[in-house]
């Protein structure tokens, strides 16, 4: 069922010297190629995992997981894989489970397969009731910002096809899971959920991630917007206009409610006034969003131009070609 597609698996690791060793090892026979990617470790873990057979891909200094995942999707086309998956370094997922993330893309039933911790009630992780929260809160507003119910938007083991690879174009250097999905999804590629079973918590040491819950909302939160405003600019727009002119209407109708009662607007002229600038900005806004919403097009473009590009580097090359950096 494999030997047909060349499989990568790649492993971010920040600082996993207690860990990496187990999770290279258990990885599946079929697995062509096993990529660390070294996002500034100052312990062993580079060491420990040229050791175990690994392919390396080190950063001087910590960039974030968002950076060391596109460092693994780069290297992952530039080995022509057909499929790659990406998993913790931390241990908390069962590297058997990769079977099942990669059926439905062989299958041709997704471009895109997540693990999903909260789909199946029964396979619910112990994790902190904050963190199950958060995580259904912000599952909640991707499925909103995208029109498709999903369960788990966060979780860090994933398998993509090759034609997913070569859409993706992400900018997030804190992390990158909430950014695929809506990536992804915008551009129309099939996305699917599949139940796993994981380990809520480290068995070792704190998530580097989601350590500082206040932090990574904040900064999952800015690269939804930014990714929003790329892709979804009218929408964005729309939402402004909407919410000033639903205020214009409301102080309006008071003031004239008002005016025909008493045949004046004192003291109540503020309100009156409110209301004309509320909507005076709804309808600047509104057209503000028409005008923008041109560069959406423009994007469009510039994806597309970028999709070909790496189509020509990757796919009709097979073989790495030393090109100008750009976003994965």
């Amino acid at each position: 069922m494999f030997k047909n597609n060349k499989i990568s698996v790649v492993i971010p690791a920040y600082n996993e010297e207690k860990s990496i060793a187990s999770v290279i090892l258990t990885v599946p026979s079929f697995v062509d190629h096993v990529l660390v990617v070294n996002d500034g470790s100052t312990d062993q873990t580079t060491e420990i995992a040229k050791e175990r057979g690994a392919i390396l891909i080190n950063h001087v200094i910590n960039k974030g997981v968002g950076a060391a995942f596109r460092s693994g999707v780069r290297k992952s086309l530039e080995l022509n894989s057909d499929i790659m998956v990406n998993m913790d370094a931390d241990g908390q997922f069962n590297s058997e489970d990769i079977t099942k993330l990669i059926e439905p893309i062989i299958e041709k039933r997704a471009d895109f397969v997540t693990a999903s911790r909260f789909k199946n009630p029964d396979f619910y992780p112990q994790m902190s009731r904050i963190k199950f929260i958060g995580n259904r809160l912000m599952s909640w507003l991707i499925s909103n910002l995208v029109g498709q119910k999903y369960y788990d938007v966060s979780c860090g083991f994933r398998a993509y096809s090759k034609e997913a690879l070569l859409r993706l174009n992400l900018f997030g250097e804190f992390t990158y899971t909430q950014e695929t999905f809506l990536d992804l999804a915008f551009k129309g590629m099939s996305i699917v959920e599949v139940p796993v079973l994981v380990r809520g918590t480290r068995e070792y040491g704190q998530s580097k991630v989601a350590s500082n819950l206040f932090n990574y909302t904040y900064q999952t939160l800015k690269i939804i917007l930014r990714t929003l405003r790329d892709y979804r600019i009218f929408k964005v727009f729309s939402f402004i206009s909407s919410f000033f002119l639903l205020i214009g209407v409301v102080f309006g109708s008071f003031s004239l409610i008002y005016y025909l009662r008493f045949n004046f607007f004192s003291p109540y002229k503020w309100v009156a006034f409110a209301a004309g600038f509320s909507i005076l900005f709804s309808l600047l806004t509104i057209m503000a969003g028409f005008i923008i919403d041109i560069f959406s097009r423009i994007r469009y473009n510039q994806e597309e131009t970028l999709y070909q590009i790496k189509k020509i580097i990757f796919l009709k090359n097979n073989q790495r070609v030393d090109t100008p950096d750009y976003k994965l």
